[in-house]
């Protein structure tokens, strides 16, 4: 489930901080989805307000994958099938 550290109830400010810094970086939230063509994909997404983190690439271990940001701070990645 993806949310914004404020929809978390019980957190203290110094943890929603820490929480918003983690996303920032790509280490607190995160989701992976897969796609048959993952440059059509990104162009799509890329045309809107996404936050593109990282273009298509070709990857070491077999795949294509690219990721963007989402407006809370989650990290999506999206790689081809």
């Amino acid at each position: 489930m993806l949310y914004p550290p404020a929809a978390t109830p019980g957190l203290t400010d110094d943890e929603r901080r820490t929480v918003a810094e983690m996303m920032a970086k790509g280490t607190f939230a995160s989701i992976n989805l897969a796609t048959d063509d993952v440059d059509a994909t990104f162009a799509r997404l890329q045309s809107g307000d996404a936050e593109v983190v990282q273009e298509p690439t070709d990857q070491p271990y077999g795949v294509r994958d690219c990721s963007f940001r989402d407006p809370a701070g989650n990290l999506i990645r999206i790689q081809g099938r």
